[in-house]
């Protein structure tokens, strides 16, 4: 059986137009972005205005590739108006800046900034055809592009069209970047038949991405294999999507199972899944698997697409009927261009070898692998991706594989698979069992595209192999911002586009964190970095070194940058972290009777507040992934707390089971008693519990993503009106203990994270002024309280000398730890009348235990974490 379609008909006059003719559709719509609709007559009146402001010479026009109007304005501007359209990745500066270095561009379009018009007329010469340049990865760190012509983009617009039967009914949403192949090729086909497409940069976890698309009638998705784990874990199978009625893959291998699974899963709601397969040399699309074919052949290919031939060259493989995938059809590039003078050559590419191994079965094309990837370990050439094939069947579908001269690297999302994985991966390849390494990540990292990202797989081999062998030389090259992510979270699959609240990170990782990071920058860090990319922060470090007295060269030493720290008078601390080593010596130094200042456990609680609103609300994606995070924090915060308290339940006795649960509270009478010790912790777990539970419901959670300061707001009332009903203004000795009473401190230091502006931060100033005062009838206990929340509201960071510095982030990161082990520790030796040495004793107990629980810590995070 072979399936094939003609091409679609082109206007090939002589006359020179636009390369998508969509003005023609007049006044359907063309694209919704927000509240703004425009027909593609509107869309064509903004790009012809935009090209206008430009002036009449054809130019080499760089544009950043963002999901939104603007972008897509600059960006039509230039191919429908005959410049070169050199599409950019956003918000990646330093990678447009390298490629501006490289390309000279004569315009440049960056997103949210006025056009730079550079020149007039253009600095190169141009080829006639040439319309479009990408990367062909995605992203643009190299300069090497791909050029493809005016008649590139139109006959792959129109193939898709054709073939995926698009009409001027069809709607998009742009679930891909526009400066990806794959998210372009959307664009391209829903223009050309009149269709629309709908701007977004909202994840498929973000609830609010769904309301979009129900609110707009979306009637079309495309993903890449990653955007179907997302879409799994979003619970997109449980949404009802009446105006959907196709969803396309691309981007990489689906596996079979899955194909067949959303086939059915999609036919079940009425939609088609159409497999489809490209590269960014045949401008997007080679081939398309008709979806009535998806179950009975859910790991083909399918046919080329319409006007496109494939054809399998033999002689690279001994398999018979194994070959190179060879593509040819109007829609292959020119060519490569790896520098300006590129821009001026003559098509040099007829067809296009893919590097894939495929046959050929009952007229449907199947990649079997690829050309380059093998590896070689002891002399053995090894199929990576048989490897990998097999790896994916039988123990983790997530697994990946990879090699260097040295091992073979097997990286799984679960532990329980990691000895099956070596077994099997030696016997795959033939080498003994240490020559393979398992190492287990929480998820297998992606490039921007939504690729299996083999570049930083091999960055994660080099580093397990390096860390094998590791010393710990004083000349040994410094630590990076991304080694210290690592480092305290755990996560070796962390990318350059990663940040600590998209990893999972809690308060007491943040205070670890904060201090390794306060190395990289002593003038204190970056405001916002814990929502900042890895990638971001190691350029911003970079240029801290640059303009202070420590080298920022890949040359420099730890010893050199530890002399340059002590030389340092003063460093800036965090505010967070200073109040929460405060704290907890003032908790421990009361307890132990040195000093009667007391209050500090509230505002610990007030501190808890403010990051669950930095860190858990914060966290990207929708109300599940809030969800996610919110039960690794609690998971944290709660198993280690749980060991030690069972712990001294077990053997001294001194805790009964409602305490060891946590549910003091809830059975015990109001006189105090030892069950009443660990009410900070009790308090805290559960008003965490609240507050997620709170928002992660639908509603509440878009509410909150709206209107985060009048949200907070209304929480912290809530909070008031349950504490004065309770109890009135004043606690009683006991009262101000209980967690109905106390949970306005939490709120409190929640609504201090939301407030964004000065009028706002004086707003909950004066309300914390009002709501404290009184609360406790002991000044010392008020103005600790109130003085610290003030500082932590107002004040961002504190100088301090770097030894003080460290020692307040040690203090601060064990907090928890110290106030739950401090109980046992202190009362015989405050009894023998060592008050100092009991204070000492406790916290470093305290201290001990946190580095002892730390590889739980972070075991448990991953494991509610799971695969991202």
């Amino acid at each position: 059986m072979t399936l094939t379609s003609p091409q679609p008909a082109l206007d090939r006059s002589g006359k020179v137009g636009p390369v998508l003719d969509h003005a023609r559709s007049g006044a359907a719509p063309a694209v919704v972005a927000g509240d703004a609709v425009l027909t593609h007559a509107d869309l064509a009146r903004r790009v012809a205005d935009r090209a206008a402001t430009w002036g009449p010479a054809r130019r080499l026009v760089l544009v950043e590739g963002a999901n939104e109007l603007d972008s897509l304005v600059a960006y039509l501007a230039a191919l429908q108006h005959g410049h070169v359209a050199l599409v950019v990745p956003d918000g990646r500066s330093a990678q447009r800046d390298a490629t501006v270095a490289a390309y000279d561009p004569d315009i440049v379009c960056t997103s949210g900034a006025h056009d730079d018009v550079r020149r007039s007329r253009s600095a190169h010469d141009l080829h006639p055809d040439l319309a479009l340049l990408l990367s062909t990865s995605g992203t643009t760190g190299s300069p090497k592009l791909v050029r493809l012509s005016r008649d590139n983009v139109a006959s792959n617009a129109a193939a898709i069209a054709d073939y995926l039967a698009l009409t001027p009914a069809d709607r998009a949403v742009t679930t891909l970047p526009l400066h990806y192949c794959y998210g372009l090729s959307v664009l391209h086909s829903h223009l050309v038949v009149g269709a629309s497409v709908v701007l977004t940069d909202l994840s498929v976890v973000d609830e609010c991405f769904w309301d979009l698309v129900a609110r707009t009638g979306v009637t079309g998705l495309a993903g890449v294999p990653h955007t179907f784990d997302l879409l799994a874990a979003s619970g997109f199978e449980d949404r009802d999507l009446p105006t959907l009625r196709r969803v396309t893959q691309a981007g990489g291998r689906l596996a079979p199972d899955d194909v067949r699974r959303w086939s059915r899963f999609g036919r079940s709601r009425g939609w088609d899944l159409v497999v489809m397969y490209g590269a960014t040399e045949a401008t997007a699309r080679m081939a398309w698997l008709p979806p009535d074919l998806a179950e009975e052949h859910p790991a083909s290919i399918g046919v080329a697409i319409p006007g496109g031939h494939l054809r399998l060259d033999e002689s690279v493989d001994d398999r018979p009927g194994v070959g190179e995938l060879v593509y040819s059809g109007p829609n292959v590039m020119l060519g490569y261009a790896e520098a300006p003078t590129d821009l001026a050559l003559d098509r040099v590419t007829t067809e296009l070898r893919t590097g894939d191994l495929a046959r050929e079965r009952d007229g449907l094309f199947e990649v079997v692998g690829r050309r380059n990837r093998w590896g070689k370990v002891f002399g053995l050439r090894i199929d990576l991706d048989a490897v990998e094939r097999s790896l994916r069947a039988d123990v983790d579908r997530h697994a990946r594989v990879v090699a260097t001269g040295r091992a073979v690297h097997a990286f799984v999302t679960s532990g329980r698979g990691s000895a099956a994985a070596r077994t099997l991966v030696a016997e795959q390849c033939g080498v003994p069992l240490h020559a393979v390494r398992v190492t287990v990540v929480p998820q297998v990292p992606h490039t921007g595209s939504g690729k299996p990202d083999y570049a930083a797989l091999g960055d994660l081999a080099a580093q397990v192999e390096q860390e094998e062998g590791a010393t710990s030389a004083p000349d040994a090259p410094a630590r990076g911002v991304r080694a210290d992510v690592v480092r305290v979270l755990g996560r070796p699959d962390a990318t350059e586009t990663d940040s600590f609240v998209s990893l999972g990170g809690d308060s007491l990782s943040y205070v670890e964190l904060a201090t390794r990071l306060a190395d990289h920058f002593p003038d204190g860090l970056p405001s916002g970095w814990h929502v900042r990319s890895i990638g971001d922060l190691e350029r911003l470090a970079a240029t801290a070194d640059n303009d202070g007295t420590t080298d920022a060269r890949p040359g420099t030493t730890a010893a050199a940058r530890e002399r340059t720290r002590r030389d340092r008078p003063r460093t800036r601390l965090d505010t967070s972290v200073a109040l929460r080593a405060l704290a907890i010596v003032l908790v421990v130094a009361s307890h132990v009777d040195l000093v009667g200042l007391e209050g500090g456990a509230h505002l610990l609680l007030a501190l808890a507040g403010f990051n669950f609103a930095r860190f858990q609300l914060s966290a990207p994606g929708g109300a599940r992934t809030r969800l996610r995070h919110g039960l690794a924090g609690l998971a944290q915060l709660v198993v280690p707390a749980v060991l030690w308290v069972g712990t001294v339940a077990l053997v001294l006795g001194s805790y009964d089971l409602t305490t060891v649960l946590l549910l003091r509270e809830v059975v015990n009478g109001s006189e105090w008693d030892d069950q009443w010790q660990l009410w900070f912790l009790e308090s805290l777990v559960w008003l965490t519990a609240a507050a997620l539970a709170a928002t992660t419901l639908p509603v509440l959670h878009r509410l909150e993503r709206r209107t985060s300061f009048r949200f907070a707001l209304a929480v912290l009332a809530v909070a008031t009106v349950a504490r004065v009903a309770e109890v009135g203004l004043r606690a009683g000795p006991t009262e101000r203990y209980t967690t109905l009473v106390v949970a306005f401190f939490f709120a409190l230091g929640w609504a201090g994270a939301r407030a964004a502006t000065t009028r706002q931060r004086l707003l909950v100033s004066g309300l914390a002024l009002v709501l404290v005062v009184g609360f406790f009838g002991q000044a010392h206990r008020e103005v600790i309280v109130l003085g610290g929340f003030l500082l932590l509201l107002w004040l961002p960071h504190v100088p301090v000398t770097p030894l003080l510095a460290r020692a307040a982030g040690v203090l601060a990161g064990a907090s928890l730890f110290i106030y739950l082990t401090h109980w046992q520790v202190y009362p015989p030796l405050e009894d023998a009348g060592h008050q100092w040495l009991a204070l000492v004793a406790s916290l470093a107990v305290g201290i001990a235990y946190a580095r002892v629980v730390r590889p739980v810590h972070q075991a448990v995070g991953r494991a509610v974490l799971g695969p991202r």
